[in-house]
């Protein structure tokens, strides 16, 4: 009779790189699914508190921190910057924002404050363009939910003009300042001009 033969045991070191490929393929099939997404819908609310009219997309729009992880180490995250535009509408008195959200990571980049001068542009298809965050407190309730891990909010000020040259960019990306003041790219995870596109569309501000 021929002796049994011990079951062979994998490796340990190969086991991990298993793990982390799929974890690697997992992200990337979700990456891959956020932009077939169809486009985020425009809602319209009534804030209570101050009586406004309040148009915004039904969801934020994610972008995600570049240049610092291996995806392949699963005890690294990176921050995720959540932004949405914001119509107010104070009988018939329209105001237009951006309301940037931070969900910190794990051993990524320590972000500057945002409302700090020059902490966050947009870079469009044609050139950069810097933001400056609202001065004063927004007394209406945010149309957005907050993302947890919850870190800093703001709003910034934003023109139509501005809100149609994002619509139209197709590698809309987010320069943020670290605290070491280089200067972070986040990327979106989902397609950004259908869902801007829509937001103007239904806030009906198509025109020149």
């Amino acid at each position: 009779m021929s002796p049994v033969r011990p079951m062979a045991t994998s490796n340990p070191g190969t086991r991990l790189l298993r793990v982390r490929l799929v974890q690697f393929a997992l992200i990337a099939c979700l990456v891959a699914g956020g932009v077939s997404q169809s486009a985020v819908k425009s809602i319209e609310v009534l804030d209570q508190a101050t009586g406004m009219t309040v148009g915004a997309l039904s969801r934020p729009l994610g972008f995600k921190e570049t240049g610092i992880y291996d995806l392949l180490v699963p005890d690294k995250q990176p921050s995720i910057v959540y932004i949405g535009p914001v119509e107010w509408d104070r009988s018939g008195d329209l105001s237009y924002l951006l309301w940037v959200q931070v969900a910190p990571g794990v051993d990524g980049h320590r972000l500057d404050d945002i409302r700090a001068h020059g902490a966050l542009s947009l870079k469009l298809d044609d050139g950069p363009v810097e933001l400056s965050a609202l001065d004063t407190p927004v007394a209406a309730s945010s149309p957005y939910r907050l993302t947890a891990p919850v870190g800093q909010t703001a709003y910034f000020p934003v023109s139509v003009a501005l809100l149609k040259r994002m619509a139209a960019s197709r590698k809309l990306t987010l320069n943020v300042r670290a605290g070491d003041l280089t200067m972070v790219d986040f990327i979106p995870l989902q397609e950004t001009r259908a869902a801007l596109t829509q937001f103007i569309v239904d806030r009906d501000i198509t025109g020149d």
